[in-house]
């Protein structure tokens, strides 16, 4: 059982930690919590609804299912990706020098209008992704895992190595990494503040947009309000790990998914969603900054 949870635990704060990665980076360059994160998420997921439906009823999915679900994740990557670059460019730019308070509103805003959009585009009901790949799967040390969690798993793993290395290694990387310390002193050396954000912003929405496509294929139901649910849990993972954090924003998704999914096993289901805000609670009274968050000094 124990170890049955753990699978199931992984699966799910992967994409946890794929949709948190988004807000840590976003918070990290402008320190404002884009609380519109979660819809673009489930938009990933209808997304991939319209298209892998587009592509069945063209028959494509029957001359090569792999290349449907290959260009079903292209095309809401990059549909996502230009959601949240219009979101940053509408809702988030005019706001730049605005007080703190005027984004978040903002944020809020956006996040509400996106659920009404797809709700009235889209219909009030829950939409259906097929079942791919059933139950099929494999047994190791009396642990059932399906295909489709492991391929969830190490999907989110790659992203997140290659997501450290862009940033730790690449050219853009290191610029991102700059305006999150200095935004003045950036622009000073040369650094293009408006570029480094929008690509902020368009790698953020691209991983919300396959966490939201992994899991319609997982659970096979997606409906409008779905990305409040995760983006809430998300930010709870990030702030978690260390807001601005990418590698706290790994881990704490990760072990949200643990809590969650051993907490619902062991103690009781019906309190799964409560069992993650107690452990943030409880990390943020030992270790306010989370557990790779970094103290602010304030200069006097």
């Amino acid at each position: 059982m124990f170890l049955q949870q753990l699978i199931n635990g992984l699966t799910l704060g992967s994409v946890y930690a794929l949709i948190a990665l988004g807000y840590s980076m976003v918070y990290g360059i402008l320190e404002l919590i884009n609380f519109a994160h979660g819809e673009i998420y489930m938009l990933g997921a209808y997304f991939g609804i319209i298209f892998f439906g587009l592509f069945t009823a063209i028959g494509l999915t029957a001359f090569s299912l792999p290349l449907a679900l290959a260009l079903t994740f292209v095309l809401s990557i990059m549909f996502c990706a230009s959601y949240g670059f219009t979101i940053e460019k509408i809702a988030y730019k005019p706001l730049r020098n605005a007080p703190r308070l005027s984004p978040l509103i903002s944020a809020i805003g956006v996040s509400i209008f996106l659920q009404n959009f797809v709700m009235l585009t889209q219909g009030a009901t829950d939409k259906v992704f097929p079942p791919l790949f059933g139950t099929a799967g494999f047994r190791f040390l009396s642990v059932q895992m399906t295909y489709l969690q492991l391929s969830i798993i190490v999907v989110s793993v790659i992203l997140m190595v290659c997501l450290r290395f862009f940033v730790r290694k690449t050219r853009m990387g290191k610029a991102m990494r700059a305006v999150a310390q200095d935004k003045v002193m950036a622009s000073l050396v040369g650094i293009n503040i408006d570029t480094v954000i929008s690509v902020t912003f368009l790698i953020g929405s691209g991983l919300a947009a396959i966490a939201g496509l992994m899991v319609a294929m997982y659970y096979g139901l997606v409906n409008y309000f779905i990305g409040y649910v995760a983006g809430i849990k998300a930010f709870t993972a990030a702030v978690l790990g260390g807001i601005g954090s990418i590698r706290g924003a790994m881990l704490g998704g990760i072990l949200l998914g643990l809590v969650e999914s051993l907490g619902g096993s062991y103690i009781s289901s019906e309190y799964k969603d409560a069992y993650a805000f107690i452990l943030l609670i409880i990390v943020l009274l030992v270790k306010p900054g989370g557990l790779f968050g970094k103290a602010e000094l304030e200069k006097v």
